[in-house]
């Protein structure tokens, strides 16, 4: 046997061995780290694409009609500016994960939150087929707002000390 595949073989059963958690875990923890940055370069080119998309939309649409002002659908507009607020959130939750290395569940609620509200700004009635689509986005936005304020609360509430904490005993 040659011995890279010795090595690697011998890293392997290291890996997986009950008593080396440590090095596995470790293990884990950088392919995460790598996936997450490579979602974080991925978002700053999409955000990048859609920061292009929009403006050269705007040019467009502002300069073409000879009356001046936009041709399109002002709320098409407002799709667009959200797509980039969007997409600048999604790079923030990327970005948090790698400082923190934990997931920030009140960024990500509040993403959420402006990505549904983004399809009630955009929402056309007219391709619906519907209450149900309109009910069903009132109902996320709901969800969520309430979601939000639980976490919102949870984050900002100082939480009572354990019994076993020595700084709070009886003298202070």
């Amino acid at each position: 046997m040659p011995p890279t595949f010795r090595r690697a073989r011998r890293l392997l059963i290291a890996l997986f061995r009950d008593d080396e958690n440590v090095m596995f875990l470790a293990a884990i923890e950088a392919v995460l780290r790598l996936v997450a940055k490579f979602l974080a370069v991925g978002m700053v080119l999409v955000t990048l694409i859609l920061v292009f998309d929009l403006g050269r939309t705007l040019l467009q649409d502002f300069v073409s009609p000879p009356q001046g002002g936009f041709s399109m659908e002002t709320l098409a507009i407002f799709g667009l500016f959200l797509n980039v607020l969007i997409a600048l959130e999604i790079l923030e939750n990327i970005g948090a994960y790698l400082r923190t290395h934990a997931v920030q569940l009140e960024l990500v609620v509040a993403t959420s939150l402006t990505a549904v509200a983004r399809k009630i700004i955009i929402f056309d009635s007219k391709k619906s087929s519907g209450s149900f689509d309109l009910g069903g986005l009132a109902l996320a936005i709901v969800a969520l707002a309430i979601s939000y304020w639980i976490v919102r609360h949870l984050n900002r509430t100082p939480h009572p000390a354990s019994p076993q904490d020595p700084g709070k005993g009886k003298d202070g």
